[in-house]
């Protein structure tokens, strides 16, 4: 079944030495490649193949005609051509290691949405963000004070240390090395290609198989 996706498709993106750096929309990368700032990866019979712009566009009769299922495609108002999967800068040899922001989202990432003093997981909705020193006792805002803690936890613990409250932590906070709310699912056949350079990668989009 041909595959028709919209421009914000994801394609992962390397540096000059072929390390992965981020993951943009296809509309970004298509700005690159006119731009003659990237060229397009592909992994043919375990081999990859550099493609500028204007001959990936002149494969794409070839692609649609024997492997349109392994593409998804942008309509052109005369053709079709496949987004690529992946592709490479071509003046860009630095890699971007993202400062890990502390937000809620990333904190109910790392802590899986588990209480951290019952052990229940539960929905975005039904936790909240417990400060292991309270406020109240001069702890701050860091990765290593604040975990997640359902309703009925926070509110026994109140403005107590877990010791303090006869509680304890299933697991010791820390910082996380990347961002674990950003993942991509890469079960999906079109982002099969992304495993080779993704699996050593120390930046901070984390994989998942669906």
């Amino acid at each position: 079944m041909q595959n028709v996706l919209s421009i914000d498709e994801k394609v992962l993106v390397l540096n000059r030495g072929y390390s992965a750096i981020q993951v943009i929309p296809a509309r970004s990368a298509f700005t690159l490649l006119c731009r003659k700032a990237a060229e397009i990866i592909s992994i043919e019979d375990g081999h990859y193949i550099n493609y500028g712009l204007h001959d990936w566009m002149d494969v794409a009769a070839l692609q649609k005609q024997f492997e349109p299922e392994k593409h998804s495609w942008i309509k052109l108002p005369t053709f079709e051509v496949a987004v690529p999967k992946i592709v490479r800068l071509l003046m860009y040899d630095a890699f971007i290691k993202p400062e890990v922001r502390l937000t809620r989202r990333n904190l109910y990432a790392r802590d899986k949405n588990n209480c951290q003093y019952c052990g229940k997981r539960f929905s975005a909705s039904d936790l909240t963000l417990d400060h292991i020193v309270p406020r109240v006792q001069g702890g701050g805002n860091s990765w290593v004070n604040l975990v997640c803690a359902c309703l009925r936890c926070n509110t026994k613990k109140g403005g107590r240390t877990p010791k303090q409250a006869n509680m304890r932590l299933i697991r010791k906070p820390f910082k996380p090395s990347k961002c674990e709310s950003q993942r991509v699912r890469v079960g999906q056949a079109q982002y099969e290609s992304w495993k080779s350079f993704l699996n050593n990668a120390y930046w901070s989009v984390e994989l998942i198989d669906s």
